[in-house]
């Protein structure tokens, strides 16, 4: 099968003017040409061109890598050994790409040419990712994938059984899982807005970039909503610099804690109670870090949460807890000079 310079650009995501351009320097040449002068390019030139836009996307200019392949004798195998070597080192093997080198690094060990819609589909997933982030932006979010990847599923499943029995997408019960979902893209792009903005707008009109095993549009649509309703409220209030500043969420932690106090409320303790203090304290010590030592910040969260019940139907305490909570706080305040509060 021999594909013409148009028919090469359009799987790949490349454009004609690139090929022509990787032909002049020697970098990519067609090896046949039809009777009219078409440049035809073969399963082991779209080889070499998987090779080129690997070793582009690890940040290697044009220049370097046509040196470096004719160094290794335009090894396929070598390539991409070499690729996966680095985006082991550098990015935990954690997206969709890496599955596909994965494969394509399996078949080669294994003896097997992998064909051409192989090397095509991979082209295509890295071009595009290219078209929105930056090479360190994809290092960056591929090293953060390890850390958040087990999380996806469960959060996933039980939106879509929200979804699935209708509950409207501007609903409070959606609203613990909507906040799930933002800690969690949070945390993957490291509080980063512009690039959350950019990976939505990839995933939705950029099929090639979906995982197999990822959220359907229409999930995303959904759960987007609900995210929209929780930002206004929390924007009503802080900054998105503010939102970027806060830090994970230690919801196991305060979970723990207000099981603790749950408890102790059942007993009868007061707020004033050693044992409430001690948790009260911990708690505060706990929402500090997450508001990055910034008392400002804290006092404008804890404003939002007392303010806004879409942020409330999130919080990790039920309403009882939560103010048994606050009575505490205050007596803590009042026996000490800390000025960290604590969110409920």
């Amino acid at each position: 099968m021999l594909l013409k310079v148009g028919e090469l650009a359009r799987h790949t995501g490349l454009t004609v003017r690139t090929l022509h351009h990787y032909d002049a320097i020697g970098l990519l040449a067609p090896s046949a040409r039809s009777e009219a002068g078409y440049r035809l390019y073969n399963a082991t030139d779209i080889g070499r061109l998987h090779a080129i836009q690997a070793l582009r996307l690890l940040g290697l200019p044009l220049a370097e890598i046509g040196g470096l392949l004719g160094a290794e004798s335009g090894s396929l195998p070598t390539i991409i050994r070499r690729q996966i070597a680095s985006l082991d080192q550098q990015i935990a093997q954690a997206t969709a790409l890496r599955e596909r080198l994965g494969l394509l690094e399996q078949r080669l060990s294994e003896g097997a040419e992998p064909d051409m819609k192989d090397w095509l589909a991979t082209l295509e997933q890295m071009t595009t990712y290219g078209r929105y982030f930056s090479p360190a932006e994809i290092k960056s979010l591929m090293a953060n994938w390890n850390t958040v990847a087990d999380q996806w599923p469960p959060l996933i499943a039980d939106v879509a059984v929200l979804m699935a029995r209708g509950v409207p997408s501007d609903a409070l019960e959606l609203q613990p899982l909507a906040a799930r979902w933002m800690n969690l893209m949070g945390q993957w792009m490291d509080g980063n807005f512009d690039l959350i903005t950019r990976w939505g707008q990839m995933y939705r009109r950029e099929p090639v970039a979906r995982r197999d095993d990822g959220p359907p549009a229409e999930l995303i649509d959904y759960i987007g909503e609900a995210i929209g309703v929780r930002m206004a409220a929390l924007l009503r209030h802080l900054s998105t610099d503010d939102l970027g500043r806060l830090g994970k969420p230690p919801e196991e932690e305060w979970r723990r804690l207000g099981s603790e106090l749950a408890a102790l409320q059942a007993r009868g303790a007061p707020p004033e109670d050693d044992a409430v203090q001690a948790i009260a304290r911990t708690w505060a010590q706990l929402f500090d870090a997450f508001t990055g030592h910034d008392p400002a910040l804290a006092a404008r969260l804890m404003k939002a949460m007392g303010a806004e019940p879409v942020l409330q139907a999130a919080a990790v305490t039920a309403p009882p807890v939560r103010d048994y909570l606050l009575r505490a706080m205050a007596a803590l305040q009042q026996k000490s000079s800390r000025t960290g509060p604590a969110a409920a």
